[in-house]
C-alpha cells in the first residue's frame, strides 16, 4: 500500500509568512491533485510553543539564521514561526482537507526542534506516525510540502530508516536553499529515493 505525505503546507511558510519559501504557495494547487491518486493522505504539522528554543527570538545574543548548540545538536535559529493556534500555523487556505485521514503534529517540546514528520531531531521522541502507517500495512510513501532541504528531506530521512520505499514529487516541493538542495537531492538518489515529478504518479 502506498500513502501521500504532506509535510507542514502551513501559512508561514507560504509568501508573505514569518518564514517563506519561494514559491512555497505554488505546490498547493499540485498537492490537490495528487490527492486522487492515493487511498491514504496524511499530513504533519508544525505546532510550536511561543517559547520554542529554535526561535531566534528566544536568544538575547543571537539573530535569525545563525547555528548554535542546542543540548547538542546543532540548531538554525528561525524567525517564530508555526506557533500554536495562530494563522500561521493553519494549513494554506486552498488545501484540500478532504481526504487527509490523519494530522501529526511536532515541534511541541519547547527544548528541541522537530523537523522530521517522525522523530524529533535528537531521535528521543517519536510523533507515532511510523507505527500508523505499519499498522494499515504502508509500505512506499510519497513525499510532499514544505520545506525540501529541511522537514521534507528529515522525514524522507527517517522513513527510509524505518524501513519504508520513498519517493520525492519533485514538482510538489520547494527549497528554502535551492543550491543546498541540489547536493541533498543527489544524497537522497544515493540513498535509494525515487524522485519523480506529479505527472509520473
Amino acid at each position: 500500500m502506498k500513502a501521500l505525505l504532506l509535510i507542514d503546507v502551513q501559512n508561514d511558510f507560504m509568501p508573505g509568512g514569518n518564514l517563506p519559501v519561494t514559491e512555497g504557495d505554488q505546490i498547493v494547487a499540485i498537492v490537490n491533485e495528487l490527492q486522487a491518486h492515493f487511498d491514504l493522505v496524511i499530513a504533519s504539522q508544525d505546532w510550536h510553543p511561543s517559547e520554542h528554543l529554535s526561535f531566534a527570538r528566544n536568544h538575547l545574543r543571537h539573530k535569525a539564521f545563525e547555528e548554535i548548540e542546542l543540548n547538542g545538536l546543532p540548531q538554525t535559529l528561525w524567525p517564530e514561526h508555526c506557533v500554536q493556534d495562530t494563522v500561521g500555523a493553519e494549513f494554506h487556505a486552498d488545501l484540500d482537507m478532504r481526504k487527509i485521514a490523519a494530522i501529526f503534529r511536532k515541534g511541541m517540546n519547547p527544548k528541541i526542534d522537530s523537523y522530521s514528520a517522525f522523530y524529533d531531531n535528537g531521535h528521543v521522541q517519536s510523533t507515532g506516525l511510523s507505527g500508523y502507517l505499519k499498522e494499515l500495512g504502508v509500505e512506499h510513501l510519497y513525499f510532499t510540502g514544505l520545506a525540501a532541504d529541511f522537514c521534507v528531506y528529515f522525514s524522507i530521512k527517517d522513513a527510509l530508516k524505518a524501513g519504508f520505499k520513498c519517493t520525492l514529487i519533485e514538482d510538489a516541493t520547494r527549497a528554502i536553499d535551492v543550491d543546498n538542495f541540489k547536493k541533498l537531492r543527489q544524497q537522497l538518489r544515493e540513498d535509494g529515493v525515487s524522485i519523480i515529478t506529479s505527472n509520473n504518479v
